[in-house]
């Protein structure tokens, strides 16, 4: 299986929920690290396994929806502690839509929250 990675880093804003967590339940500010890595079985006729730029647009699109707000506040997360578990989801669901035409094998999202806490999220298409 072919994997292609591609990584972007934004700064956003949360507090954990339904749990004592001390400073966490404060509202305060990661600078994330989102990684994408698609697998498919074959390239395309140029040797591609996708259009890089075109994922390159769509990570660029997403992360400007998350960019500078704080997640509790965004329709996304209403009802859910904004874990950087949670979060690994719900991008990958983004994304899983945005890439269906690319009839991928698999998806994953990697989230760093900081230098050493990072979580992923992984399906098979």
């Amino acid at each position: 299986m072919y994997k292609l990675g591609v990584r972007r880093q934004f700064q956003s804003r949360h507090y954990l929920i339904g749990g004592n967590w001390g400073d966490e339940n404060i509202e305060h500010s990661h600078h994330y690290q989102l990684e994408l890595v698609l697998e498919k079985e074959k390239l395309d006729r140029h040797g591609f396994l996708v259009d890089i730029v075109e994922v390159e647009n769509h990570l660029d699109e997403v992360t400007a929806l998350f960019k500078g707000q704080t997640l509790n506040s965004l329709a996304e997360f209403a009802g859910s502690n904004p874990s950087i578990e949670v979060f690994a989801s719900i991008i990958h669901g983004m994304f899983k839509r945005r890439f269906k035409a690319f009839q991928l094998g698999a998806l994953t999202v990697t989230i760093w929250e900081d230098d050493i806490a990072w979580t992923s999220y992984r399906t098979t298409l």
